[in-house]
């Protein structure tokens, strides 16, 4: 059933309190996740976006329960990324002529999706459609994360719906963000921002900007995922600003992946050498190949400064340490700075692959990192410790 939320609003969604992995299997979502949708009714009666392809018969059967589907008089399609366009094919089936309100690049994705052509009205910045005592305004949003992407308004009831912007895989029954779990939502809140939207800082910004300079009220805000932000909505906005400028805490990010423990214990000594430093940093260890990567991405984000650590097998790296530096570069990590460390037997390359897997993706190399020779012996920790004292004292 619908729940309602304001002034001729119903969020009516789904909680996927099963899923565990999105995007494929890139991204974690060890919090579930809501599909929101909303349905605004006025002298005419709008849906914003659906539910993924697989719940898109329950979704369909679930508006029938609060409708007529020929009632729908405008659908918006914030963004055509499946999770949230999955029902239209279905939907569309039902209402084939409803009007389908999106980007002009919304057009071109959903028909790369679906292959069909349906009855588009698309719109850009500005744009407005009147629904009766009240009119929906639509703001492009390229690039957040998709070239489709963008928001509406609801004057009158002084509503956002931001599509992913300020959103969180996060499944909840209390659908609000003063009832949520406030730890749980703000560490999904930062997971989400990390992993998806950080290559998009600099447009992030201008777009938030762009928004809180129309000087709109804003009483609640509607993403497509997790919780509709009713208590101090903004806060989630600022958030995002906070993000969006290189973010960092005072905290350091050791990864490293080990065959014989050997590079295990280097990650340790440097990270005892960071806190003898005595400047409050926090130090967070990760073992790349048992630690899930998303988690790890975030901690990154957190850190102003990251160490990367991995033996040498076959003249390159373990692999999980390669697909990681992968993913920073990806990234595009800024004002961060970074150093490698690793074991060898013979060859002995990882510390300088990884190194220039850093430099590619945009980190400042802050010196050379330690080597040791088979199994770190006391001396090699001991210059592990010394490197990390010293590096702390240039953060």
């Amino acid at each position: 059933m619908g729940i309602p939320v304001k002034d001729g609003i119903m969020w009516v969604g789904k909680t996927d309190w099963e899923i565990r992995s999105f995007h494929g299997e890139e991204l974690s979502t060890f919090s579930g996740t809501t599909y929101n949708s909303y349905l605004v009714r006025d002298e005419k009666t709008v849906l914003i976006d659906t539910a993924w392809t697989p719940y898109a018969e329950e979704f369909i059967e679930n508006l029938k329960r609060e409708m007529d589907l020929k009632k729908i008089d405008y659908i918006v399609a914030n963004h055509a990324e499946m999770d949230h366009s999955g029902a239209l094919p279905a939907l569309m089936r039902e209402i084939p002529d409803t009007p389908i309100i999106c980007t002009e690049n919304g057009v071109k994705s959903l028909k790369g999706h679906y292959h069909a052509d349906w009855k588009f009205m698309p719109v850009k910045t500005g744009d407005k459609v009147n629904i009766g005592s009240r009119e929906l305004v639509f703001i492009e949003a390229r690039l957040l994360h998709w070239p489709d992407s963008m928001m509406c308004y609801l004057t009158g009831s002084n509503v956002l719906f931001s599509n992913d912007a300020f959103g969180q895989h996060y499944a909840t029954e209390t659908l609000y963000n003063d009832l949520a779990d406030q730890c749980t939502l703000f560490q999904e809140a930062v997971k989400y921002y990390a992993n998806i939207l950080t290559p998009y800082s600099k447009l992030v910004e201008q777009k938030i900007k762009e928004v809180l300079a129309l000087n709109l009220p804003v009483d609640m805000i509607c993403p497509s995922h997790g919780v509709i932000w009713r208590k101090d909505p903004l806060q989630i906005a600022n958030k995002y600003l906070e993000w969006s400028q290189d973010y960092q805490e005072n905290q350091v990010t050791i990864i490293y992946d080990t065959m014989w423990n050997s590079t295990r214990k280097m990650a340790e000594a440097i990270a005892r050498g960071i806190a003898a430093a005595g400047k409050g940093i926090e130090v967070k260890i990760y073992s790349s190949s048992r630690n899930d990567k998303n988690e790890i991405i975030t901690d990154v984000f957190k850190s102003k400064a990251v160490l990367v650590g991995s033996p040498t097998m076959n003249r390159g790296i373990l692999s999980s340490v390669a697909g990681l530096l992968e993913e920073m570069r990806g990234l595009g990590f800024k004002r961060k700075k970074a150093a490698a460390f690793g074991t060898y037997g013979w060859s002995g390359e990882s510390v300088k692959m990884i190194t220039e897997g850093l430099q590619r993706a945009g980190f400042e190399i802050a010196g050379e990192g330690p080597r040791a020779l088979w199994q770190a012996d006391d001396a090699a920790l001991k210059q592990c410790f010394d490197f990390g004292l010293e590096f702390a004292k240039q953060l």
